[in-house]
């Protein structure tokens, strides 16, 4: 029987349009490396944090988040756990398998724009650092 890391619910956020049933899949461009295509599809059980991940999004689109399922196993995201921050307080996921769309967050919390531009600065710090390297 596999351990389970975390009962949820989850949440991903894109600007991706999606519908119910629809299968969120690893092999697209990163959205804060482009230059990166992921091995994962990543999703969170903080709702905040699925939000902050649409804003930053790729794309024109506008900001979305979804509650999803996993359709398989999962792992705690190395990108912002023990391989760089000790546990996963943030209870950031990744997966291989993809996520099925269970339904569209209608009332999630949107940042400011204030708060959008310094999460932009600090990304494009990151990107220029090798603290920003992804863990794929």
């Amino acid at each position: 029987m596999a351990h389970v890391l975390d009962e949820g619910p989850f949440f991903h956020g894109t600007k991706a349009d999606l519908s119910v049933g629809d299968l969120l899949s690893a092999g697209y461009r990163s959205n804060y490396r482009p230059e990166v295509v992921m091995n994962h599809v990543y999703f969170t059980a903080v709702i905040d944090g699925a939000g902050l991940a649409a804003e930053l999004a790729a794309g024109d689109g506008a900001p979305r988040v979804y509650r999803v399922e996993p359709t398989g196993d999962f792992e705690d995201d190395p990108n912002v756990t023990d391989k760089k921050f000790p546990g996963n307080p943030t209870r950031s996921y990744r997966s291989t398998a993809p996520l099925r769309v269970v339904a569209e967050v209608q009332d999630w919390p949107r940042l400011s724009a204030e708060a959008l531009q310094t999460w932009r600065e600090r990304i494009a710090e990151l990107s220029r650092s090798e603290r920003g390297e992804i863990i794929n």
